[in-house]
């Protein structure tokens, strides 16, 4: 167990890898117990937080207590086949997330001045 800790101390991670996993393509009934059952078996979890609404449905984001257990869930994981459909597993990127929410606002200000010059 000591070696495994000294280990851990010692290895690089990426810069992307952290706590926090982005689950895209899950089934749509797929039920919060079932996520626990598959994403625990790599690690102690947080949260996990699905997604609800129209545009959300079929994602959802992990919180693992660990960062080593993340980055074995995203290892193992991306391309594992659930209810039939293969589900995506990334790193959460908190500067892209935002990033898209910026550039959403800005085409919706784009789209309101065309609907606005042209009547509709």
């Amino acid at each position: 167990m000591a070696d495994l800790i000294r280990a851990r101390a010692n290895a690089r991670l990426p810069p992307e890898v952290n706590r926090i996993i982005y689950v895209k393509n899950l089934p749509f009934k797929i039920t919060a117990e079932e996520m626990y059952d598959i994403f625990g078996k790599y690690g102690a979890i947080r949260q996990i937080r699905m997604g609800n609404t129209p545009a959300t449905v079929g994602k959802a984001f992990v919180i693992y207590e660990d960062i080593y257990d993340a980055k074995n869930a995203v290892d193992h994981l991306s391309g594992f086949n659930v209810c039939g459909r293969y589900i995506i597993v990334l790193y959460h990127q908190p500067g892209r997330m935002s990033k898209k929410q910026v550039d959403m606002k800005k085409k919706e200000e784009n789209l309101a001045a065309l609907k606005k010059k042209y009547g509709v």
